[in-house]
């Protein structure tokens, strides 16, 4: 009888010792895929009840919390130990929970909290249209539409808790955004900026905080740009720019050297998009840009591809009608909008990407 050599033992089946393989690797993997539906759940029920803020600096036992919310300590315990599994929260002693450092992403008195976007990306709203995906797939037209009848934006504005919850979130974002901007961006030769959709304008006033020598101007809607006068004077910026209120698919500022758009092209398809971008082109100052601040797809899905990336772009999908581009995409919408594209810049530590344009 041959008997197999120490190699092939190792890698037989039925070995207690046999090297890992490939599957071995992916299981574990593929299992935190399958239940991340049941870790999104719990991780929005446990920031809309206010854990994070009631554990807060200290330590907490199931009593106490259930004490505190009204519900039974034996089921509290299961749910503060699944967090902590989650690593959102550290078991420190038995039985006695504190906030790990994602936890402490959530409290909603800390500068940069993730609380609101936590919330949003949770609220039923936003999970149901999922529900639908295959009618998106098929049709390129969004769940979210024929879910709940009417388009994501129209149902976000007659739901003014939700929102709050979304100009909450979008402006934390642009808060991370506005500091690497500010921070890596040449506006030499610049005397006014447009931000164009500039919301409650934390993005102008980090870019004028940072340029005493330019001026600006938000441009949004009036609900959009309700909280920008406010966050404007409080940064030091409001005597060197206004708020202009319209509608960027009529028609945008005319005369300024630069033009920003951040979280703006993506939101749209093809032709709203080029809408935007050729107002953008027929307003903008001779030698001026246009520069989008947006997410920029790889051409090819890498080993270290931002998965955020690739699942924010089948949410408006669902949700929209946005979508995520690469830059030969970026290229193509800016051709079609009478501009040509001149580079393609990072923002670390973001994701984000500076994007820059000159009419053609």
């Amino acid at each position: 009888m041959t008997v197999p050599d120490t190699d092939e033992r190792a890698t037989t089946a039925d070995e207690p010792g046999r090297a890992q393989t490939g599957a071995d690797a992916a299981w574990p993997e593929l299992m935190r895929l399958v239940f991340g539906g049941m870790a999104s759940r719990l991780v929005g029920y446990c920031v809309r009840l206010g854990l994070p803020d009631a554990i807060g600096d200290d330590e907490r036992t199931p009593q106490e919390l259930a004490l505190r919310f009204d519900a039974r300590a034996d089921t509290m315990f299961r749910v503060l130990r699944a967090l902590a599994a989650l690593r959102v929260l550290t078991e420190t002693a038995p039985g006695r929970f504190a906030l790990a450092p994602m936890g402490a992403l959530l409290r909603g008195d800390r500068p940069g909290t993730l609380r609101p976007l936590a919330r949003m990306l949770t609220d039923p709203a936003m999970t149901t249209a999922w529900d639908g995906l295959a009618h998106s797939v098929r049709t390129c037209e969004p769940a979210f539409d024929g879910i709940f009848g009417t388009d994501f934006f129209s149902y976000v504005g007659g739901r003014p808790d939700l929102s709050e919850l979304y100009n909450a979130a979008m402006s934390q974002v642009t808060h991370s955004v506005a500091a690497a901007v500010a921070e890596r961006t040449d506006l030499a030769g610049v005397r006014t900026v447009v931000d164009v959709g500039g919301g409650d304008g934390t993005l102008l006033a980090a870019v004028l905080a940072a340029n005493p020598g330019v001026r600006g101007v938000l441009y949004d809607s009036a609900s959009g740009s309700a909280e920008a006068a406010g966050n404007l004077r409080r940064a030091g910026v409001g005597d060197r720019c206004w708020i202009e209120v319209g509608d960027f698919f009529e028609r945008v500022p005319a005369d300024a050297d630069l033009y920003l758009l951040k979280s703006v092209i993506h939101g749209w398809g093809d032709g709203r998009a080029t809408g935007i971008l050729r107002h953008c082109a027929e307003a903008v100052a001779p030698g001026g840009r246009i520069v989008m601040i947006d997410h920029v797809l790889p051409d090819v899905v890498g080993p270290a591809a931002n998965a955020l990336a690739y699942l924010t772009d089948v949410g408006m999908l669902v949700n929209g009608q946005g979508l995520e581009r690469t830059r030969g995409d970026l290229e193509r919408l800016c051709g079609k909008a009478g501009l040509s594209l001149e580079g393609v810049t990072p923002l670390p530590p973001t994701d984000f990407h500076w994007i820059e344009s000159r009419p053609a």
